[in-house]
């Protein structure tokens, strides 16, 4: 069993995105993302995220992120955060999201 400690362990912050590509090279579809943390910086990550949204609609979206896993390397691609999201159905993950404008940065309890 988890206690709250545990969870304060970890760093989730929102972030906007600022850039969505397609990423060719990962074994399973996946977007490449630039993502804007405010003063935490900009980072990027892979996100399999690809059954519900395109690029272009990514832009601008603000998400929830644990900014402090070490990254991973993706197929050459440094991932550095991990972007959250729920699973209804295998490979269908719906970004959680605040609900009205949260500060780029913004910590997540």
């Amino acid at each position: 069993m988890a206690v709250i400690e545990d969870f304060l362990k970890l760093d989730i912050r929102i972030g906007k995105i600022l850039r969505a590509e397609i990423f060719p090279e990962a074994k399973k579809p996946a977007y490449k993302l630039e993502i804007d943390f405010g003063s935490f910086g900009i980072k990027r990550s892979s996100a399999q995220i690809t059954a519900n949204y395109t690029p272009e609609e990514l832009k601008g979206k603000l998400i929830a992120a644990v900014i402090n896993f070490p990254p991973r390397n993706i197929a050459g691609f440094n991932s550095e955060v991990l972007v959250l999201g729920a699973v209804p159905e295998e490979r269908e993950v719906i970004l959680l999201r605040p609900d009205s404008y949260a500060k780029p940065g913004s910590r997540v309890l």
